[in-house]
């Protein structure tokens, strides 16, 4: 028995495509969210008034088409069809009960009962149509009630004036003008609810935006102490938890962790700074015993050599455990700085090229930062014959690229120069009188501003070193 077998379509059983569409909706969601993310406000502040506008402005858009629609539509189109039905009886008298002449009576009671002001005219033809409003409920509420109720020819004008409506009607032998009101046809008093909703809005909004600006200051005044903090510059002397609940108890663990900080700092240096006392006093005596004691001279002079190394590691040490934290911010001078490195490369032979873009003056914390420059530019110095540094400073940060033809460091081993007293077998880091501090002390001094160090590879085929702190 020979059987058929039917080939699938070449997108896949339906039941594929919907997993498919499926797996796909949350990449199309995210990507959604992303495309928003992109355009939308970055500060608390925006992205706050967008909240609490936004939703007032969809409420009230929502509110005022459905009123528009339901209300305002049909209450105006109840009007016209009153106003209609009242021509409509004023044509059926003229053409079904005697009358006068002038139809001086149908034209009264016209007027008094209905308030339509009536006239006849000639029986010319009508005028053309006229242009029509861009918001034209009126006349299609008219245009269909007179070719429903009426069904003669006739032509209506609701723009010449703005208070009254011209309708004609082509009767036999003559023309129907009447004037009405446009309130008996219309309803006008629409923009008075408009005007409330609009008005009642912007009264919460000048009541809404100054609330919100208070909650959201001390979030804004907590993140700028936070980041002085981070920078190593003073905190805000004015600054106290305030607001919500939240942001005060956030501020006061922010006041109680910098506290802890800085008592930690003040115990270290006091710590380091006893221990370098008694070890220099240690090291003093030495060196006295070592010149009252006889001996051979090349043993006295290993001895002082190994006296002077250990005296060179524990002041590192020392630097590198303080990191100058206890120094204030203030003005530092980039041209002054680079004219002190110029001369010193010319006391190590070497060919220094440095250039400044933007303003020389930043504010850090000038004896730290110096030495930070030093520390990098000096190792530099140590191992290559040229040397270019460039600065970048604009829109509040500082970036110092220093190039070298040198030896370089490994790609693997860039990030273990900066461990302390680390010291690379074969790498330009290699010195008889280094104690393996220098980049330490360098990146702790960035990183104390805020910033950082990190090393790559240099055009000028050794290391390149880019120095970014805030400034």
């Amino acid at each position: 028995m020979a059987t058929t077998q039917l080939e699938q379509p070449e997108g896949g059983s339906p039941g594929d495509l919907a997993l498919r569409t499926l797996r796909a909706m949350p990449r199309a969601w995210n990507r959604f969210w992303r495309l928003v993310a992109l355009y939308m406000p970055k500060r608390l502040y925006a992205r706050s008034l967008i909240i609490v506008i936004a939703p007032m402005i969809l409420l009230q858009s929502v509110v005022a088409f459905v009123f528009m629609e339901r209300h305002w539509q049909t209450v105006t189109q109840r009007l016209s069809q009153a106003t209609i039905s009242d021509i409509a009886a004023v044509i059926d008298m003229m053409e079904t009960y005697p009358h006068d002449a002038d139809y001086a009576n149908i034209i009264r009671i016209a007027q008094d009962r209905m308030q339509l002001k009536v006239d006849l005219l000639p029986p010319d033809p009508l005028p053309p149509p006229g242009p029509k409003p861009f918001f034209s409920i009126l006349d299609e509420a008219l245009s269909s009630e007179i070719t429903r109720q009426i069904n003669r020819p006739f032509w209506i004008d609701t723009v010449g004036n703005s208070n009254v409506v011209e309708v004609r009607v082509q009767l036999e032998g003559k023309v129907l003008r009447v004037f009405v009101r446009r309130s008996q046809a219309y309803a006008s008093n629409t923009h008075i609810f408009l005007i409330w909703m609009v008005g009642t809005s912007l009264v919460l909004l000048m009541i809404a935006i100054p609330f919100l600006r208070n909650q959201i200051r001390p979030i804004l005044t907590l993140a700028e102490a936070a980041e002085s903090f981070g920078k190593g510059r003073p905190m805000p002397r004015d600054f106290r938890p305030r607001g919500a609940e939240e942001v005060r108890r956030a501020g006061f663990a922010f006041i109680q962790m910098r506290e802890r900080i800085e008592r930690q700092i003040e115990q270290r240096t006091a710590m380091l700074t006893g221990v370098s006392h008694d070890l220099r006093t240690i090291l003093t005596r030495f060196k006295l015993q070592l010149a009252l004691a006889g001996g051979k001279s090349e043993t006295k002079a290993a001895l002082n050599q190994d006296i002077d190394d250990m005296q060179s590691m524990l002041e590192g040490y020392l630097s590198f455990a303080r990191g100058e934290a206890a120094e204030d911010t203030g003005r530092f001078d980039l041209n002054a700085c680079f004219q002190k490195l110029g001369e010193e490369a010319q006391l190590r032979g070497c060919k220094l090229t440095t250039t400044l873009t933007g303003d020389p003056a930043v504010h850090v914390r000038p004896n730290a930062f110096a030495r930070l420059l030093s520390n990098v530019i000096g190792n530099a110095f140590r191992y290559a014959k040229t040397v270019e540094v460039h600065a970048n400073h604009g829109r509040g940060s500082l970036t110092v690229t220093i190039d070298d033809d040198g030896p370089g460091i490994a790609p693997d081993k860039r990030e273990e120069v900066f461990k302390p007293f680390l010291r690379l077998d074969e790498a330009r880091n290699l010195d008889a009188s280094g104690t393996g501090l220098g980049l330490s002390i360098a990146r702790d001094i960035a990183r104390s501003h805020g910033g950082d160090i990190s090393l790559e590879d240099s055009p000028l085929g050794g290391l390149r070193a880019v120095i970014k702190v805030p400034a």
